[in-house]
């Protein structure tokens, strides 16, 4: 990963190798954001999705290592017990043009991604909700 920031916005490149969420809550931490959103577009061919189950509370996951496009990554930063917090989601197309999508659990990059990231001055945190299962942004 190599970024380079341009007052409020960081522009980040991942490389092959490299993987998405491990390298964007480094980039958060080296720059201390504490609110933030970002959007993104690349390769990856080994991405693992979810799709929460309101009854059972847990992420139902799909898992995809062919060549994936990834036509939208989108998600923000907040923190949750002192450290940044990333919710993410990727939307890919596949071999055969098959679209795949969710709440982003994992995702390598094949070739390169492009990602900007928008600095909020802000302090946004995070809270389990234990009726619904998640963590929720708290105001």
């Amino acid at each position: 990963m190599e970024y380079k920031r341009f007052g409020n916005t960081l522009a980040v490149r991942l490389d092959k190798g490299d993987e998405i969420i491990e390298s964007l809550l480094a980039a958060a931490k080296q720059e201390n954001i504490r609110a933030g959103f970002f959007t993104g577009i690349g390769a990856t061919d080994d991405c693992t999705v979810g799709v929460f189950d309101t009854k059972q509370k847990i992420y139902q996951q799909f898992s995809f290592t062919e060549n994936h496009e990834i036509n939208t990554l989108a998600g923000n930063f907040s923190t949750m017990n002192g450290e940044p917090y990333l919710h993410a989601h990727i939307t890919c197309t596949g071999p055969a043009g098959q679209v795949v999508g969710g709440h982003l659990l994992r995702g390598v990059i094949s070739l390169t991604a492009e990602i900007f990231i928008t600095i909020m001055d802000a302090d946004l945190l995070r809270r389990k909700d234990a009726e619904i299962g998640i963590n929720k942004i708290t105001f």
